[in-house]
C-alpha cells in the first residue's frame, strides 16, 4: 500500500489543525498515513522563529494559528501548560523539558502500534483545544483511550526504548524531503508544507488513481 508521511511536532499549532485531514486522508484513500514525529523548531532549529532577528515570525504564528482555527471550527487556546517549556517574554528555552521528550516517545510508539494519527489528533486536541492543566489527573490518559491504546503500556515501552533515536532519524529524513518546518506531508518524495496544502496534496492522490 502507498504511504504518506506526516512530519508532525506536538508543539505545533499548524499540526494539531492539520490532524483532521491526516485521519480524512486514511479514510478517503487507499493509502497509509505515518506520523513521523519530530521535536519542536524550538529544539531543533530556534533560531527560525526565536533569534531577535526572527521574533516577528513567531509573534505572527501565535495571531495566525488561533484565527485559522477559528475558521476551521476546532477548539482553540494556547497550551497549558505549554509542552515547551519557554520564557514567552525572552523566547529562550528551558533546560529542563518534562513534557515534549514524553510526548514525543509517546507518538513514535503510536505509530508502531499502527495508531499513529489517531493518538495525534486526539492529544493534540486535548493540548491545543483550550483544556487547562492537560498534563493533569486522568486527562492524557482517556485522550489515549479515545485514540484506541493504553497510556501505562505505551509509557513502559518509552521506558527503555529505542523512540528518541526514530525521531532523530525522523528529522533527517524531513531534510532529505526537502523542508524543515511541520506539517509536512511527503508522498512520492514529494513535500507538501504546511496544514493548508492538504487540498493540493488530495489533487495529487488523485491523479495517482488512490481515491478510496
Amino acid at each position: 500500500m502507498e504511504a504518506v508521511d506526516v512530519y508532525w511536532s506536538f508543539r505545533s499549532p499548524y499540526s494539531y489543525l492539520s490532524t483532521p485531514d491526516m485521519l480524512a486522508l486514511q479514510r478517503d484513500y487507499r493509502i497509509k498515513v505515518n506520523l513521523r514525529v519530530v521535536l519542536p523548531i524550538a529544539l531543533r532549529s530556534p533560531d527560525i522563529l526565536f533569534a531577535e532577528h526572527s521574533a516577528k515570525r513567531a509573534r505572527y504564528i501565535v495571531l495566525d494559528w488561533a484565527r485559522r482555527a477559528e475558521f476551521l471550527g476546532l477548539p482553540h487556546g494556547w497550551p497549558s501548560p505549554d509542552p515547551v517549556v519557554q520564557d514567552r517574554q525572552t523566547l529562550q528555552v528551558a533546560q529542563d523539558q518534562p513534557y515534549i521528550y514524553r510526548l514525543s516517545a509517546l507518538g513514535v510508539e503510536a505509530q508502531r502500534r499502527g495508531l499513529g494519527c489517531e493518538f495525534a489528533a486526539e492529544v493534540a486536541r486535548l493540548i491545543w483545544g483550550g483544556v487547562a492543566g492537560w498534563d493533569q489527573g486522568s486527562l492524557l490518559s482517556d485522550a489515549v483511550a479515545r485514540a484506541g491504546l493504553n497510556l501505562g503500556e505505551l509509557e513502559a515501552a518509552i521506558a527503555e526504548g529505542s523512540q528518541l533515536t526514530e525521531i532523530e532519524a525522523n528529522q533527517r529524513a524531513l531534510e532529505k524531503a526537502g523542508h524543515w518546518g511541520v506539517p509536512t506531508f511527503v508522498f512520492r518524495d514529494e513535500p507538501f508544507f504546511g496544514q493548508d496544502r492538504v487540498d493540493t496534496l488530495r489533487w495529487r492522490l488523485d491523479q495517482a488513481g488512490l481515491a478510496g
